[in-house]
């Protein structure tokens, strides 16, 4: 997948507070960067000549919804065969990727307490599977 085809969007459960919606996003891009590394653009440099890290070299779009659509994205992603990352409200209690992994393996997929989703994928097939959210304020 090229910049040019893709579309990167992170869907927020609209009852979140600021700091847990910062920590899911920041989350949910990460998996995105490890799924896709062929959305990594090239490191930065400053006029100094002095190197930064690269970032996803395409926009990552953050939305909102209820939690009731929240899973109805999941389930849309995943029958467009689209990769999902997912985070649950069990995550908030967790301190480790181990813990992370363990608590999201414990629970159902029907039964998952989704608070946000990340999709990544051709822009066509990404926008059918977020419809109704809604762009986050």
């Amino acid at each position: 997948m090229t910049f040019e085809q893709a579309k990167i969007v992170i869907v927020l459960r609209d009852d979140l507070l600021g700091w847990q919606e910062n920590n899911v996003t920041a989350f949910l891009a990460s998996a995105v960067t490890a799924a896709y590394p062929e959305l990594v653009g090239d490191a930065y440099r400053d006029a100094d000549g002095r190197e930064y890290l690269p970032m996803l070299g395409t926009p990552v779009m953050v939305m909102v919804s209820d939690g009731d659509r929240l899973a109805t994205i999941r389930t849309r992603a995943e029958t467009r065969g689209l990769r999902i990352g997912v985070y649950t409200a069990d995550l908030f209690a967790t301190g480790n990727d181990v813990d992370n992994r363990a608590a999201v393996a414990a629970v159902a997929t029907e039964k998952l307490d989704l608070v946000g989703v990340a999709v990544a994928g051709e822009r066509r097939v990404v926008d059918k599977a977020v419809k109704g959210a809604k762009l986050h304020p």
